[in-house]
């Protein structure tokens, strides 16, 4: 269910119910009035006013210029009791033509913009209530006041409340997220360890048997045993790490004889996960070096630091990457590239771009710019 609509919908009752009781009282004090004809037109415009705003506001939230309106013509047929009531009425402390209806407009700006914003409504609303009985009645009585202090307190509970209730609701929203995350892993989880892992964990046994070739087959195999079930065994939503990372660390792991890092001498802050995968995404490039141009091919990792923006550029003396090859694999359903990279990258916030010569080697070039 939507809190936000459910809220509307109340507050389009209470308008209904309020106009409903202010035409009562109208009905019953038209006589008494010193224009009595300007009660029937105050009773027009509000029930009219009424139709129109439970419509608009039932099919959309209200925008800034429809909220607005709606608190001139409240504050407009407010002011109109200073010309249809009598003065001795309104010094004994009868309730003005609107009664209760005026305190609509105050909970409108308070579900759009919460305390502050019903506040400032009440004030706008009760200051010329509260000025109308003081110029009328004479003098400052505690029923002067009264209709400014309930205001105030529909302002701040109707603000608050519904600031509360969205919230609320975002978060049975991402609680059912993460139940049908969790649901879904689960299921890859049988899925992976019924076929992968138990493939995985066979290649890492006959690989061992055999030694030689097969035994590090078997041990890359086993690598990706682990890593596997780590990944499927994490709990959906997990938290991200905790705080800022260097990743000169990160980075420094994928260095070996072919391998080069270069990075600052100061240290490379990112949040926990995005200096992570961004660590993942430069391995996955330089795994796809060794996997497409052979072992002997040379890397050269650089790391840049400019304050806004962290940028890796991978760079190899390979054959290069032939024009439509990774296109041509992403058709195929080949998608190391696009998910591993690329795809870490993007969701970053970051891009990749490429620029390869055929015989000339490769360079990636990953940009993530700095959070905040």
């Amino acid at each position: 269910m939507n809190v936000e609509a459910a809220l509307w919908r109340a507050l389009a009752a209470f308008r209904i119910v309020a106009c409903v009781y202010a035409s009562v009282l109208i009905v019953s004090n038209h006589q008494s009035y010193l224009r009595p004809a300007g009660g029937w037109a105050v009773l027009a415009v509000m029930a009219l006013w009424t139709a129109f705003t439970v419509r608009s506001y039932a099919r959309r939230r209200p925008g800034p210029a429809l909220a607005g309106l709606d608190l001139v013509v409240s504050v407009s047929c407010l002011l109109a009791t200073g010309l249809v009531e009598s003065q001795e009425h309104l010094a004994e402390g009868s309730p003005n033509l609107t009664a209760s209806w005026v305190a609509t407009p105050v909970m409108v700006w308070a579900l759009r913009g919460g305390i502050r914003w019903g506040v400032a409504a009440a004030v706008l609303v009760g200051v010329p209530d509260t000025l109308l009985r003081w110029l009328y009645g004479g003098e400052f009585q505690q029923t002067t006041v009264n209709g400014l202090v309930l205001l105030l307190m529909a302002g701040v509970v109707i603000g608050y409340l519904g600031r509360l209730a969205l919230y609320s609701q975002e978060r049975l929203a991402r609680a059912v997220e993460l139940e049908a995350a969790t649901r879904e892993r689960e299921r890859l989880a049988r899925d992976l360890h019924d076929s992968v892992l138990q493939v995985l964990a066979l290649v890492r046994r006959r690989g061992n048997e055999l030694g030689g070739e097969a035994a590090e087959l078997g041990r890359l195999a086993g690598e990706q045993e682990v890593a596997l079930r780590s990944l499927i065994s994490r709990p959906a939503g997990e938290p991200e790490p905790a705080g800022e990372h260097d990743l000169r660390p990160l980075l420094d792991r994928y260095a070996s004889s072919s391998v080069q890092i270069s990075a600052p001498a100061t240290p490379v802050r990112l949040p926990g996960r995005a200096a992570a995968e961004l660590a993942a995404a430069v391995g996955a490039a330089l795994d796809n070096v060794s996997r497409h141009c052979g072992p002997e091919t040379r890397a050269w990792v650089l790391l840049e630091d400019d304050g806004e923006r962290v940028t890796v550029s991978v760079r190899d003396d390979g054959p290069g990457i032939p024009e439509g090859r990774l296109e041509a694999a992403e058709r195929d359903g080949r998608l190391g590239f696009s998910q591993s990279v690329r795809g870490r990258v993007r969701d970053l916030g970051g891009t990749v771009e490429i620029f390869s010569t055929p015989g000339a080697g490769t360079e990636l070039e990953l940009v993530v710019p700095r959070p905040g």
